[in-house]
């Protein structure tokens, strides 16, 4: 499907979401992506996916539908209808929390001293192994051993993200990774 029609459904996406659940039109245009669509004839729907929870909206012409259930999976709690029912406002104190995370990691200690040892487990780094585990893996045993050995920097890092969680504190660890690996690695023209 050609990028303009796929502007077009999200614009509709957009209004009908505002009208039916009032969903912030700029949480929709950030948070879902085009996935496809399904069904047949009248049945046909597109479908649009979440990119943090991977909770789902079908559009049938102008109507949108929440896939509250998933298979098993359920999806689309009240958590998250109201996340995307945050002002503008929220939606920026929310960036500027996240930015503000992101440059305390790249500043700790704690990532300081491990970052080569992080950034070598991603395939497109100069320092990569093959047969590495993956860097998430690589992280989550990191943070792991350091929170038996009661590393100070670990102590540090966790309290000021306000979690022991180590799927969390991983995940918040690896963005600089990303964030230098998207820099160093040019982008086709």
């Amino acid at each position: 499907m050609s990028p303009a029609k796929i502007n077009a459904l999200m614009d509709t996406l957009k209004l009908a979401c505002s009208r039916q659940f009032r969903f912030n039109p700029r949480r929709i245009a950030q948070d879902m992506r085009y996935k496809g669509t399904e069904g047949l004839g009248n049945n046909l729907v597109h479908v649009f996916k979440d990119i943090h929870t991977h909770s789902l909206i079908e559009l049938k012409g102008s109507m949108a539908y929440l896939r509250e259930l998933h298979g098993d999976t359920p999806h689309w709690d009240e958590a998250e209808k109201m996340r995307y029912c945050h002002s503008d406002a929220e939606i920026d104190a929310e960036i500027a929390a996240k930015q503000a995370e992101l440059e305390f990691t790249q500043n700790s200690a704690l990532y300081q001293d491990h970052r080569e040892q992080l950034l070598s487990h991603y395939k497109d780094w100069p320092s990569y192994q093959e047969g590495k585990p993956s860097a998430r893996d690589a992280a989550r045993v990191l943070i792991s051993t350091l929170t038996d050995a009661k590393d100070p920097r670990l102590s540090e890092f966790s309290a000021y993200m306000k979690s022991s969680d180590v799927e969390h504190l991983s995940h918040l660890l690896l963005a600089p990774c990303h964030i230098e690996r998207e820099a160093r690695v040019p982008k086709p023209a």
